[in-house]
């Protein structure tokens, strides 16, 4: 048994309350069970009970065993001074104050029925295939489930909010040299995403503006910062001399900077292509950030990101052998991808900035998008068909696998929570 069931049942109460005592005999009287603490110190917070007549206000700490509290060091803590209440499982050894009085203690072992204990046991302490809920997943509400699914995108995407205001503050509060930092990361794709955003960030932005609509300037800047020119024709010579002009006029260095990769990489997904459609990008779009702010809808967006790369790669994968004439232009599918990984979270974090609430906008744009496929969706779709419906679907039950199913935290799941609340009969 894990702790986390213990704040499960008394943050629901989902206990037998009657005839409640503390270990010491007093007659205990739960007025509120308080709210339950994430951060470091006591686990529930502006709890209030009533031990005898005597009303407390304060802290509840909870442990398997009561001996808990020393092997954690709460004795010496003062973060736990306030605490009125110790809630435990076994009750193994008095706690006490500073006063050397004696802190309430709560046993529950003997209150919790056997049915939402065996659930608990099923949900984590058994085995399964691919989640704990397994057996039980296709049995939720569709009311329930796209009420938990909802959540957890706006969960995922303020996840992704905080890393998008910190680089915010690294540049100076510049949402466009954001932007430009997160569309480098999103065309590098998995393989190249880390290479590509120090290469954003190897140099400042005002180079890019500086170049505006110079298309072979910005080319010159991101492949050649990224020492990818090789130089095997005409084109790759002129590209090499145009940054070598860059490099000495802006004292740009990269020589620290992590290789893109082509292993395991088709060939529309070559960091040399993708350096290509960026430049092209930026070269279309002088104020590519307002344009993406503006903008509302699938369509749109899909025209924003119409771009046409030079001539050249059209014939080339990379610099030397070509190949007969074939249009490197995005994909629906890389745009969706844009769109989830980069373009929405930056329209939610610069509202968020703003002050300003856009959720239905959001959630209008993410839901026009198709969903993904890949193994995690799969397993939630096969367990109930059709779970997945567009983009905001698969984006949140990526977010439940990663930061619920994988880690065991089936008790702040509303899915996995809910198992043990119909379990029991205590309200």
């Amino acid at each position: 048994m894990r702790e986390d069931f213990l704040y499960h049942v008394w943050k629901f109460q989902k206990f037998n309350i009657e005839g409640i005592k503390t270990a010491e005999n007093d007659v205990l009287d739960i007025i509120h069970p308080g709210f339950q603490n994430d951060l470091s110190g006591p686990d529930f917070f502006n709890s209030k009970i009533q031990i005898g007549d005597q009303l407390w206000a304060g802290n509840v700490e909870m442990h398997l065993k009561s001996s808990d509290w020393y092997f954690h060091n709460h004795e010496t803590d003062p973060n736990y001074d306030n605490v009125i209440l110790h809630v435990v499982w076994d009750h193994d050894a008095e706690i006490y104050r500073k006063d050397n009085s004696v802190i309430p203690t709560l046993v529950l072992k003997d209150r919790v029925e056997a049915g939402i204990l065996e659930a608990y046991e099923i949900l984590l302490e058994k085995s399964h295939l691919v989640l704990n809920c397994e057996n039980d997943f296709k049995d939720f509400s569709d009311f329930q489930v796209n009420h938990w699914l909802e959540r957890l995108y706006f969960e995922r995407l303020e996840s992704r909010s905080k890393l998008i205001m910190e680089l915010l503050s690294s540049t100076g509060n510049n949402w466009e040299a954001v932007l430009f930092i997160l569309l480098c990361r999103s065309f590098g794709s998995k393989v190249n995403a880390d290479a590509f955003q120090k290469l954003a960030e190897s140099f400042d932005f005002k180079i890019v503006q500086k170049f505006g609509a110079n298309q072979f300037s910005l080319e010159a800047l991101l492949l050649g910062q990224a020492g990818l020119i090789r130089e095997t024709d005409q084109y790759s010579l002129d590209l090499k001399k145009e940054y070598d002009y860059l490099k000495h006029k802006f004292s740009l260095e990269n020589e620290f900077l992590e290789s893109p990769q082509f292993f395991r990489l088709r060939p529309d997904n070559f960091p040399t292509i993708r350096l290509a459609q960026l430049a092209a990008i930026y070269a279309k779009h002088k104020s590519l950030f307002q344009n993406i702010i503006l903008e509302k809808n699938l369509a749109e967006f899909y025209k924003l990101f119409e771009i046409e790369v030079s001539e050249y790669w059209n014939r080339h994968y990379n610099f030397g052998k070509s190949h007969s004439v074939r249009k490197k232009k995005l994909t629906s599918n890389f745009i969706d991808l844009l769109l989830i990984n980069c373009v929405i979270p930056l329209k939610h974090s610069y509202a968020s900035y703003l002050g300003e609430e856009d959720e239905g906008v959001i959630q209008d744009l993410i839901s026009e998008i198709k969903v993904e496929k890949n193994s995690v969706i799969s397993i939630f779709n096969q367990l109930r068909p059709g779970t997945a419906k567009n983009a905001m679907d698969s984006q949140a039950l990526l977010q439940l696998k990663t930061e619920y199913c994988n880690l065991n935290k089936c008790l702040q799941c509303e899915l996995g929570a809910s198992i043990l609340r119909k379990s029991a009969k205590y309200i």
